[in-house]
């Protein structure tokens, strides 16, 4: 296996990653940011006020971007089955 295929390897492993946490990424960034809006216009300075709209809309998203998700990981596993005779030789 060269030194080529394991670059390949790895940077198709990265991007699938990328691509699959970003959007829970972006959703936990955009509500904490806007409980720190709310937060600080109401001067509520409660730790445990930011991890339940956080944990809520997490869970959203999980439900609605499951599918893009899977298809992304289920399309990296079955073209890496399918690189396996390439690596081996």
């Amino acid at each position: 296996m060269g030194t080529e295929i394991v670059a390949q390897v790895g940077t198709e492993a990265l991007k699938t990653v990328l691509f699959v946490s970003a959007p829970l990424l972006c959703i936990a960034i955009a509500v904490g940011l806007m409980v720190s809006i709310v937060q600080a216009i109401t001067q509520i300075q409660e730790m445990t006020l930011t991890f339940v709209p956080k944990i809520l809309a997490l869970m959203a998203g999980l439900f609605f971007f499951s599918n893009y998700m899977i298809d992304r990981l289920l399309g990296f596993t079955q073209g890496l089955i399918q690189m396996i005779p390439v690596m081996i030789r």
